[in-house]
């Protein structure tokens, strides 16, 4: 039976009007890649900040490896490492100073610190700019020297909190093979991404959270499932009078499709057998798709249909700024 690693329960935490967590309540075994989905304002962020000691609850209890983040933070800091959404790095300082100055800060052997930097860095594909000041990285060099800053000594739980941003895919993906392997050697990572397809290939278990609440949790193939069947994507030319097509839509499924742009999409228990029906209408009454798709769910339909709305990114921040409502879409994200 693996142990837990972190244990959230009815976690409260309220920044003036703004509700970022109204009880939330999790487990996550040792060893295990935990993802935390929701658009920005969800209450994601709040919640590792809490775990990070960063901020305290209103209510409710969390513990990192059996010690409480408010009765014990110095015990949970030494257990855990931390990558926040921005990077956290001096500008002034090398990438190689950056990581011997995290090490000594953590308290590692001072010994290990060295080659650990060196190791990072090879990692981190950073070699060549070790020994430069951090202020002339680009960003996306910033955000891998973050990353490598909260792994110098090894910690039991490491939070990262969007930890891609700004990476390109490359980068993603050699991230994603060094957080493979950090879990196989026996970290517990908790993982809050603005990129789908990202908690798709890590997260062993995840919470799709929105307005500070869980509204559900399980392994990305049982989310998917749960959507059941299939999806089927119309795309209407740019004369198509899409509204049109809406409401010739609506009559063979019985209700509107989600739209985005051009874009007609709706999930199905019988996709095929649909699809049929809907092309027939559409052409009976002189209206052509330019390109048709049936396909398995993504966990972007998970969370239309989960939250009625596509995964979005809003302005708003998760620290009191901002009414928590979605202002933006952008598709195939949620952060």
């Amino acid at each position: 039976m693996p142990t837990t690693a972190v244990r959230v329960s009815g976690l409260t935490k309220r920044f003036g009007e703004v509700q970022a967590l109204a009880g939330i309540d999790f487990e996550i075994p040792e060893g295990t890649i935990f993802g935390l989905l929701g658009p920005n304002g969800a209450g994601k962020t709040t919640a590792v900040r809490i775990l990070a000691t960063v901020h305290k609850p209103d209510a409710g209890s969390a513990e990192v490896l059996g010690y409480d983040v408010v009765k014990d933070p110095n015990e949970v800091r030494m257990r855990i490492g931390l990558a926040g959404q921005y990077a956290a790095v001096d500008p002034n300082l090398t990438g190689r100073e950056n990581l011997r100055l995290m090490g000594r800060l953590a308290q590692v052997e001072p010994s290990y610190i060295p080659p650990r930097a060196d190791e990072l860095l090879r990692s981190f594909d950073l070699v060549d700019a070790g020994d430069r000041p951090v202020r002339t990285y680009s960003g996306g060099m910033r955000r891998r020297l973050d990353v490598a800053a909260s792994l110098v000594q090894k910690p039991p739980v490491l939070f990262l909190d969007e930890p891609t941003t700004g990476l390109d895919l490359q980068s993603r993906q050699a991230l994603w093979n060094t957080i493979r392997t950090l879990v196989h050697e026996g970290t517990t990572v908790i993982l809050t991404t603005q990129y789908l397809e990202e908690a798709d290939q890590l997260a062993d278990d995840l919470v799709v959270i929105d307005h500070g609440k869980i509204i559900a949790q399980g392994t990305a193939g049982e989310l998917k499932r749960n959507l059941g069947g299939t999806v089927i994507e119309l795309t209407m030319g740019e004369d198509t009078d899409v509204d049109r097509a809406i409401s010739l839509v609506g009559a063979v499924t019985g209700s509107e499709p989600e739209r985005q742009g051009a874009l007609l999409r709706m999930p199905s228990p019988d996709g095929s057998h649909l699809l049929t029906q809907m092309l027939r209408r559409l052409d009976d009454e002189g209206v052509q798709p330019t390109a048709v798709a049936l396909r398995e769910p993504s966990l972007d339909d998970v969370f239309l249909a989960l939250t009625g709305h596509a995964a979005e990114e809003e302005q708003a921040s998760e620290n009191g700024q901002g009414n928590g409502k979605p202002k933006g879409r952008r598709n195939r994200r949620a952060s």
